[in-house]
């Protein structure tokens, strides 16, 4: 970085430097960059004279800029950036994400703003080579605002049929059924599902222009997945409640305190995440309904914290660090092409899924 003369004048270029030293403008350049190629005396001397100057060195900024390549990912959503660190799933997908950029010895950019404005700022001024998107809520803009870099991205879970983004996602619809059948077959027929969002800044219970108009298409099949299996076994999916959460405590507690209010409580949930499903385990404990001899819970992501919750949690895994790694190699070895991966996901059962109370 060039340094500010004495009394805030024009800043120390690498010119000076190498007027003060008696050196070449190349000579000087190569003390700082291949310092392998210069004589010990003369390095000593350039700088010697950088550090009477109070020259920090060439910007490594520039440097990299004129390579072409910063050799960093960044991974952006609208998520606080506090999402990293305190979500399991998002944990998970980091961890995918480090071991790819760890083997090629890249860096990774977390990229994160409570409002659209800062959002910008922050994925227009990125030093990275590309994008990985965390398309949980507000995954439109957030697409929108990396294309204006012009630079590779891939979006997760974008819920969206656009062709011209990469992307890698799961079978949601999948998913849905297997969690779905898993509790019919175990003789369940009062359910309520626990959604993640439809549209940004929703919650509550859903009806059914809701989920037709669903801005995450993602969550649309996981619950199309939930009632095309439930209606398999007489179902009426038309008295299921579907309440929109934000996939947080606060929400997630309100759709219980309002699905346990009902005349006909579920004896069995559909939680479309594993936090939603570990904060459902804590909220029925805590009330004194036995899991899963009152109500069974199931979860949807795979979490590692989803095996040590209590009751262990049976959950629709997810391969939550393959599609970090994928994506993170997107980026690496990008080459040009626009490509959409939809991985498969599995059945885990553990102990917070049982028949319901008539048959147990």
């Amino acid at each position: 970085m060039a340094s500010l003369t004495e009394g805030g004048r024009r800043p120390i270029r690498l010119a000076d430097i190498a007027k003060a030293a008696g050196v070449s403008h190349g000579t000087a350049s190569n003390v700082f960059s291949r310092p392998e190629i210069v004589r010990e005396e003369v390095r000593e001397r350039v700088k010697a004279a950088a550090d009477a100057l109070g020259y920090a060195g060439p910007d490594p900024k520039g440097r990299l800029l004129r390579a072409g390549k910063v050799n960093a990912i960044g991974v952006a959503t609208t998520e606080p950036l506090s999402y990293f660190f305190d979500d399991p799933f998002a944990r998970v997908m980091m961890a995918g994400i480090s071991e790819a950029c760890d083997a090629t010895g890249a860096g990774i950019a977390l990229v994160s703003a409570g409002n659209e404005e800062k959002l910008a700022w922050n994925i227009q001024s990125a030093l990275v080579d590309g994008f990985i998107l965390f398309c949980i809520e507000g995954g439109p803009r957030l697409v929108e605002l990396t294309r204006e870099r012009k630079l590779p991205f891939v979006a997760l879970e974008l819920g969206s049929q656009d062709d011209t983004v990469s992307a890698i996602s799961i079978d949601n619809v999948a998913g849905g059924r297997l969690a779905a059948r898993h509790l019919a077959e175990l003789g369940h027929r009062r359910f309520a599902v626990l959604s993640l969002a439809f549209a940004d800044d929703s919650t509550g219970l859903v009806s059914p222009e809701q989920v037709r108009t669903a801005s995450y298409t993602g969550t649309r099949d996981r619950l199309l997945g939930y009632f095309e299996e439930l209606s398999r076994f007489g179902v009426d999916t038309a008295k299921v409640p579907v309440y929109e959460t934000e996939n947080d405590k606060a929400s997630t507690r309100a759709g219980l305190e309002t699905i346990f209010a009902s005349a006909e409580p579920p004896t069995a949930i559909l939680a479309m995440s594993d936090r939603i499903a570990m904060v459902a385990l804590e909220w029925l404990n805590a009330r004194g309904i036995a899991v899963p001899r009152d109500v069974s819970v199931v979860g949807f992501d795979g979490v590692p914290e989803a095996a040590i919750c209590e009751p262990p949690l049976t959950t629709i895994a997810q391969p939550i660090a393959e599609i970090g790694r994928r994506a993170a190699r997107r980026i690496l070895d990008f080459d040009g092409t626009v490509r959409r991966e939809t991985l498969d996901v599995e059945l885990v059962v553990r102990a917070s899924s049982g028949p319901p109370p008539s048959i147990a």
